[in-house]
């Protein structure tokens, strides 16, 4: 996964060199900023480090394993980077299942067959992608404005777009809630209320009162809350 996550996040800012170097939160990326020179080499180099991930996780693991890395990365890299982001608001949200690629990737690791847990948390991924990114899209809404990247904000407004963070917020805290279906117990639990409570409570001051310090703190707690989730559901198996 991380071999693939790098050599996608690679060729993202290799397609995107040009227009991120209109945006302050990504002109110093180094082919932006002339750190590295943008040829084909590169590509060479990306499509090879995809390909040892896939190969690695294809002989150490499974081959389902290795299926859903490949996925994790042609999502983000092609679907989302190539595809979506110019294209369309609704970038973030098709492009994020990147993220729940690799959630089953992992699931598959274990178990191949990826059972129902796998899969509500490839789901837990795919609503949290939205209102974390949409968050941090706010607070840079001039840099896409000036990058022409049509992300919510720049489309919706930033009021608008708060309102759609906080309901995206309160969808993903109802299906974090899924797992407990599934085996997890109290620990897990308390982490779906404590961090979901913390994420809707900073989603509804973003809400109220949209500006990039309401926006980042929005951010921020999106990283909160997944964390504290996924450290909850390390415990509650471990302890089981």
């Amino acid at each position: 996964v991380l071999a693939a996550s790098a050599s996608a996040g690679a060729f993202n800012q290799y397609v995107d060199h040009a227009s991120d170097r209109l945006m302050r939160r990504t002109r110093n990326r180094a082919f932006a900023s002339g750190a590295l020179r943008p040829h084909a080499g590169w590509l060479l180099v990306m499509a090879l480090l995809l390909a040892g991930g896939v190969a690695l996780a294809w002989f150490a693991i499974n081959p389902v394993a290795a299926l859903h890395v490949f996925l994790g990365a042609f999502f983000y890299g092609v679907v989302y980077t190539l595809w979506l982001k110019r294209r369309t608001h609704w970038n973030i949200v098709i492009g994020g299942l990147a993220g729940s690629f690799a959630v089953l990737a992992g699931g598959a690791a274990a178990d191949p067959a990826l059972p129902p847990l796998a899969w509500a948390f490839a789901a837990i991924l795919f609503f949290w992608t939205p209102p974390h990114f949409w968050s941090l899209a706010i607070a840079h809404r001039a840099d896409y404005e000036a990058a022409g990247v049509p992300m919510l904000p720049v489309v919706a407004g930033d009021q608008r777009a708060a309102w759609i963070v906080l309901g995206s917020t309160v969808a993903l805290v109802v299906s974090s809630a899924v797992p407990l279906g599934f085996g997890l117990g109290w620990i897990y639990s308390l982490g779906v209320v404590a961090a979901g409570a913390f994420f809707i409570r900073r989603a509804w001051l973003l809400a109220r009162a949209p500006s990039r310090a309401t926006a980042m703190g929005c951010f921020f707690a999106s990283l909160v809350h997944l964390s504290v989730l996924l450290a909850c559901a390390l415990l509650d198996a471990g302890l089981r």
